[in-house]
C-alpha cells in the first residue's frame, strides 16, 4: 500500500503542473498580498508589536496549566461547563453525550478547525445527524465533500465559475450568477437552519483566562447566529488558544485581522462568557467548552519546538510559502497545512507518518518573516528533521547514502579520484528519480575544483 509520504510526492507532482489550479491560487494569493500590504502598514511599529505578541504567547505556553485552570474557574463561575478532552475520540464521545442528554437531532456549525481536526461532521453523520456548515466557504466545500484547502479560506482552490456551477447543480441558480447572488442564495438556505437548530457548535480564536470568555472572530456573522438561537452552544477549542487577559485582545485581534485577510479588524469580534443569564434576551441555555489536547502536549514537551503552539491560525505563512502555492492545501493530507502544519502535524499525528512534511520546505524563511507571533518556523522544521533522524526514522537506503557521502566528503582524495564522467553516470543512474522528472540533472565538470586549482598553481610555477 502507498504510504502517506509516497502519496504526498505523487499528489504534489500532479498539482504543481495543474495550470488551472495554479492560476486560481495565484489570483487569490495576489489579492491577499495586496490587502496584506495595506493592512500591515496601519501598524506604527509592526516588528515591536510582533515581539510583544511573541512574549505574551511565550509566557502563556510556559504556564499553560495555570492559565487553563484560571479560564476554567472563571468560565464555570459564569454558569458554563468545561470538558477536558485528551484526544479526538474523547471529544467526539463527550459531544455525543450532550446530544443524547438534550435528545437533539439538528445542529448548525460555524467555522472551526478544531472540529475539522476531530472529524466531528463525519462522526455526527454516522449517528444520523446532518451537521450544517454556516460559513460560506465551509458550506461550499461541504456540498462538494472536500476537506478545507486553507484554514482561513477553505474554498480558496475554487473559482467563482466552479461555485456558480455547483450552486446551479444543487439549487438551480443561473450559471452566470454573481458572487453577491450566490451569497444571497446561501443566506436564504441557511437562515431557517439557525432558527431551528437545537445545538450550535463553534470553535474559538482565543480563550480569555481572566474573564473566562471565548473570543470568536469572523466576517460573516454566522458564528453569532450559531450561538444566539440554539438552546445549547458547544465550543471546541485547542488548549493552546488561551491568552492571559482581556486587554491582550487589543494586540491579537488587529494582528489576526491584518495577517489573515489584510483588514484592520475583522467584521465580527464576539466575546461569550457563558450561557444566557436571567436578564438576557438571547443566547443558549447551556454552554460547554471542550478543551482539546489531541497531541498538543506532545508539542509542549518538545522544549525546542514548543513555540509551534503560539500560532493564532492567521494563515499568513501559507500565503507566502512557495511550496504551498505550488502543491496546494489538499496535498498535505492534514488539518493544518503549509509551514505551520509541517511544523505541528508530525507531533499531532505521529512523526513516523508525517516527518516528510518537515522536509517539504525550501527553508526560504518567508514564513518566519511574516509570522505575527514570531514563530521561527524554518528553524523548527530543521529541528523536526533532526528529531526524525535521532528517532531513526530515515529509510535504511538514505542512511547508507549519507554515510557514504560523509565518508567521501571527509576524504578529499575520494572526491578527486572519481572523475566527472563517473560522477555524471552515478547521478544519472541513481539520483535521476530523486531529482524529479521535470528537471535537468546538473552536469559535473570533468575535473573537480581542487584538481583544477592544483593544475593552475603548477602552471604558474612553471
Amino acid at each position: 500500500a502507498q504510504n502517506i509520504a509516497d502519496k504526498f510526492l505523487v499528489d504534489s507532482t500532479s498539482k504543481s503542473f495543474d495550470l488551472r489550479h495554479r492560476e486560481i491560487i495565484t489570483n487569490n494569493m495576489d489579492k491577499y498580498n495586496a490587502a496584506f500590504e495595506q493592512g500591515k502598514n496601519k501598524f506604527f511599529d509592526l516588528e515591536n508589536t510582533k515581539k510583544k505578541a511573541n512574549l505574551i504567547k511565550w509566557r502563556t505556553i510556559e504556564n499553560l496549566d495555570k492559565y487553563l485552570v484560571d479560564f476554567e474557574a472563571n468560565f464555570t463561575a459564569n454558569g458554563g461547563k468545561i470538558i477536558w478532552a485528551n484526544d479526538a475520540e474523547e471529544a467526539r464521545e463527550e459531544i455525543w453525550k450532550i446530544f443524547e442528554k438534550h435528545n437533539a437531532r439538528s445542529v448548525i456549525k460555524s467555522k472551526s478547525m478544531a472540529t475539522e481536526e476531530i472529524e466531528l461532521n463525519h462522526f455526527l453523520e454516522k449517528k444520523g445527524i446532518e451537521p450544517i456548515e454556516s460559513d460560506l466557504g465551509e458550506y461550499i466545500i461541504q456540498l462538494l465533500n472536500h476537506k478545507p484547502y486553507h484554514f482561513v479560506t477553505p474554498a480558496m482552490h475554487l473559482s467563482l465559475e466552479d461555485i456558480a456551477k455547483l450552486f446551479n447543480e444543487k439549487f438551480g441558480t443561473p450559471l452566470e450568477a454573481t458572487a453577491e447572488e450566490l451569497t444571497m442564495k446561501a443566506r436564504e438556505l441557511l437562515r431557517e437552519k439557525y432558527t431551528t437548530a437545537e445545538i450550535g457548535i463553534t470553535g474559538a480564536n482565543f480563550l480569555v483566562a481572566d474573564t473566562g470568555s471565548i473570543a470568536i472572530t469572523e466576517n460573516e456573522g454566522n458564528a453569532r447566529l450559531s450561538t444566539t438561537f440554539p438552546k445549547v452552544h458547544i465550543a471546541v477549542v485547542g488548549i493552546e488558544k488561551v491568552i492571559p487577559s482581556m486587554t491582550d485582545l487589543d494586540l491579537f485581534w488587529p494582528l489576526l485581522a491584518s495577517h489573515g485577510t489584510g483588514q484592520n479588524l475583522t467584521v465580527y469580534n464576539t466575546l461569550i462568557n457563558g450561557p444566557r443569564k436571567a436578564q438576557e434576551t438571547d443566547g443558549p441555555e447551556e454552554m460547554y467548552v471542550v478543551l482539546l489536547n489531541n497531541g498538543r502536549t506532545n508539542v509542549l514537551e518538545k522544549k525546542d519546538q514548543r513555540q509551534g503552539l503560539y500560532c493564532i491560525r492567521c494563515g499568513a505563512c501559507l500565503n507566502v510559502c512557495p511550496i504551498y502555492q505550488n502543491i496546494g492545501g489538499h496535498t498535505y493530507e492534514t488539518t493544518y497545512q503549509g509551514p505551520i502544519g509541517s511544523l505541528i502535524s508530525p507531533h499531532l499525528n505521529g512523526m513516523k507518518e508525517f516527518k516528510h512534511l518537515s522536509y517539504a520546505s525550501s527553508l526560504c524563511g518567508k514564513c518566519t518573516d511574516v509570522c505575527p507571533v514570531g514563530i521561527d518556523i524554518q528553524k523548527m522544521l530543521l529541528l523536526n528533521r533532526r528529531d526524525s533522524v535521532q528517532e531513526n526514522l530515515s529509510p535504511v537506503a538514505e542512511q547508507r547514502m549519507w554515510k557514504g557521502f560523509t565518508f567521501a566528503i571527509k576524504n578529499r582524495k575520494w572526491i578527486d579520484f572519481f572523475g566527472g564522467k563517473f560522477k555524471n553516470f552515478f547521478m544519472r543512474n541513481f539520483f535521476k528519480k530523486s531529482w524529479g522528472a521535470n528537471r535537468e540533472l546538473p552536469k559535473f565538470p570533468d575535473k573537480s575544483f581542487a584538481k583544477q586549482w592544483k593544475e593552475q598553481q603548477k602552471n604558474k610555477e612553471k
